[in-house]
């Protein structure tokens, strides 16, 4: 607001005692003090700027300046005095409203990412923070070596990155469990794909997991939760690809759909392997890196940090206890999906 807009209501009383310091020299009284800073908060609080309100205490002091043969440096102590105090209850109500705008924040994200909330009155929420939940969103979940708050670092440097590219563009940035999380629009993947790219950056090469776009304000929660899903996954499955999206991992929950039946294709196809001398973790663990890199046994070899022959050999024990030969194609689908079945349950380390 211009100086002229300043209500007087915030000077009041300041020419007096501008008037009486220049009688008597006097500093101020605590309670006078205490008027000022509550009157700082309740300018703060109207939505007054600090920079206008300083220009008008001193075209105030500057009208009201004594005639007479006052001391200067008492007058300007007083001006002192009053512009300070008046500053810090203006600059205290901001902090009270900074953090009731936070705590307002992390209200409407629990409610939102949890579904808790009457999707109406979250809808409604929503357009506070630049979301139109009536339209379709995505979400963006990076998992770091540590876990992340708000104002941590790490969320500022890829908060600074997304507007620098993007501006403000229904964007929100935030974290939750120590991860960061990016809600975007549905048709606007280059956020989300720039938020990865950042969020792996970032974090010293974390992951990171892309929902799906959809709709309505339930649309939120149900990305958040897929890229959740997928991260969770990768990790199972010890997928090392840096940026994951839910959208090309929908074969996963396919197979565990129907749990059971998963476990008794497991069981039914690679249980013999728990016979072997060690245990089926190894021999899985060959059938993982075989089927991984393409069933080629050089580079499974490799990956095992085995001889081509060590590698042959376990092949040969896994097809002489199964009965399914992993070479061999019409073999190899069933004990491939019977590895993946394997990794999704955490067997044998899980009982089925």
């Amino acid at each position: 607001m211009a100086e002229s807009e300043i209500p007087e209501e915030y000077l009041a009383g300041y020419a007096r005692i501008l008037a009486e310091v220049a009688a008597t020299g006097r500093r101020l009284t605590r309670e006078e003090l205490t008027s000022r800073r509550a009157l700082g908060e309740q300018a703060a609080d109207a939505g007054h700027g600090l920079r206008a309100l300083v220009s008008a205490h001193l075209t105030a002091a500057r009208a009201a300046w004594p005639a007479g043969p006052a001391s200067a440096d008492s007058v300007l102590a007083a001006v002192q005095q009053v512009t300070d105090a008046f500053a810090e209850g203006f600059e205290r109500a901001q902090r009270q409203a900074v953090r009731q705008e936070e705590a307002a924040r992390r209200e409407f994200i629990d409610d939102l990412l949890y579904g808790r909330s009457d999707l109406g009155r979250l809808a409604e929420r929503a357009e506070r923070f630049g979301l139109r939940l009536s339209h379709a969103h995505a979400v963006a979940v990076a998992e770091g070596p540590t876990a992340y708050e708000e104002g941590d670092p790490v969320p500022r440097q890829v908060e600074r990155a997304l507007i620098s590219r993007f501006g403000d563009r229904s964007i929100l940035l935030t974290t939750k469990d120590g991860r960061l999380l990016c809600i975007a629009p549905g048709p606007q993947d280059e956020v989300l794909a720039h938020f990865a790219k950042q969020a792996h950056a970032a974090t010293d090469g974390g992951r990171v997991a892309i929902g799906r776009p959809q709709p309505g304000p339930g649309g939120v929660v149900h990305s958040y939760e897929e890229a959740l899903n997928a991260l969770e996954l990768a990790e199972r499955l010890e997928l090392e690809d840096p940026v994951l999206r839910a959208a090309d991992l929908l074969v996963y929950p396919v197979l565990t759909r129907d749990r059971q039946a998963m476990a008794e294709l497991v069981l039914a196809t690679l249980g013999p392997l728990t016979t072997a001398r060690g245990g089926a973790q190894p021999l899985l663990d060959t059938l993982t890196a075989y089927f991984d890199s393409g069933c080629v046994a050089a580079e499974a070899a490799r990956r095992l940090t085995l001889s081509v022959r060590a590698l042959t050999y376990r092949l040969e024990r896994i097809h002489k206890l199964t009965g399914a030969n992993p070479a061999d194609p019409a073999h190899r689908y069933m004990l491939q999906t019977a590895v993946i079945g394997a990794r999704l349950l955490d067997w044998p380390a899980q009982d089925l």
